[in-house]
């Protein structure tokens, strides 16, 4: 198994605590700067479009950083915003997305991990990645330093569509 493939599993098993063991994560296409992945489970499947950054604030601060949407039907969860920054976030400062004039709060962190806690924020947010070049999210570590990384959306529809299509 690729270095790539155990840190996709280690980084869905974390998204998903509740998961059971991950039988195979395939790689369903790849779509400029995003992918799409679909995880089949014992217990079902989960399909997710995923990006890195292209450019991260400070440069110093090299950290493995993924912007996610996720599908989970068995669920009956979809259009799934949730990032991880690399780093544990500071629970006092807010971590947020911004893209053109609009900007996305997420409501809830665990570790490195973070969320949109209203999925009616979350299909907002998606329009707006779909009409926008690029998306901005800032957040602070522990010590409360703050971070940027810049994502890029080319590519975005398509994974979006395709992580969609695959867990409809």
């Amino acid at each position: 198994m690729s270095i790539i493939n155990k840190i996709i599993i280690s980084a869905i098993l974390i998204l998903f605590p509740f998961s059971l063991m991950a039988e195979e994560v395939k790689k369903v296409g790849k779509f400029k700067d995003w992918e799409t992945l679909v995880l089949t489970k014992s217990d079902g499947i989960v399909c997710f479009a995923q990006s890195k950054p292209v450019l991260q604030s400070p440069k110093t601060n090299k950290r493995d950083s993924r912007l996610f949407v996720t599908f989970r039907p068995n669920e009956k969860i979809v259009d799934e915003i949730s990032l991880t920054a690399g780093y544990e976030f500071n629970k006092q400062n807010s971590i947020t997305a911004k893209s053109g004039k609009f900007k996305y709060k997420f409501d809830i962190s665990q570790a490195d991990f973070a969320w949109i806690a209203d999925n009616k924020v979350e299909k907002k947010m998606i329009r707006t990645m779909k009409k926008g070049s690029r998306i901005m999210v800032s957040g602070y570590n522990s010590s409360g330093s703050q971070t940027i990384d810049h994502y890029s959306l080319l590519g975005f529809t398509k994974a979006y569509n395709e992580a969609k299509k695959n867990c409809g």
